[in-house]
């Protein structure tokens, strides 16, 4: 068995993956197909003052299927609900991918749900502009970034002269 690439419609991929697996039984053909994964990860974003965890796909519109590749499974997954083909190689022969790209998919997941990334992660020296607050329609640039208590140091030039304010994630936007 080897790994393929779908291309599912962008935001259908969990309908994609459902589609396919039924599809399989009821084709009876589980001895031909392996895991089908969509890649997510999990990502910590601040709503009205509440830490909130979600999830997001790192490969939006795709799914990884592992599976023998024949006529008949090739048929199954192209002509599935959902599924607009696969990705890469001849138009009736597309090629798998490596091993190795499926483990670093894996463990990119893995790492996503033991340790949840922010949903916007700012750099320092990035260009910034403050969405709310007594700073509003100011322009800055970010000096530092602290995660842990969604915040983060802007120098702001106020008259000619550039202030450093603390602000929260959810008062800049990246310009």
């Amino acid at each position: 068995m080897r790994w393929y690439v779908v291309h599912a419609y962008s935001g259908m991929e969990k309908a994609a993956e459902r589609n396919i697996v039924e599809r399989i039984n009821r084709a009876g053909m589980q001895a031909k197909f392996g895991r089908i994964l969509v890649p997510t990860e999990e990502v910590v974003e601040v709503k009205n003052g509440q830490k909130r965890t979600t999830e997001r796909k790192f490969f939006p519109g795709y799914v990884l299927v592992e599976m023998v590749m024949d006529d008949d499974t090739w048929h199954l997954v192209k002509h599935t609900n959902k599924v607009t083909g696969f990705v890469g190689g001849a138009k009736n022969r597309p090629v798998p991918i490596s091993e190795e790209d499926v483990q670093k998919i894996v463990n990119q997941m893995q790492e996503g749900s033991d340790k949840p990334r922010h949903k916007v992660e700012f750099m320092v020296g990035e260009y910034i502009r403050v969405k709310e607050g007594p700073f509003a329609d100011f322009n800055g640039t970010v000096e530092e970034v602290n995660y842990e208590k969604n915040k983060l140091r802007v120098s702001v030039t106020i008259f000619g002269r550039a202030t450093p304010v603390e602000l929260e994630f959810a008062q800049v936007e990246k310009t």
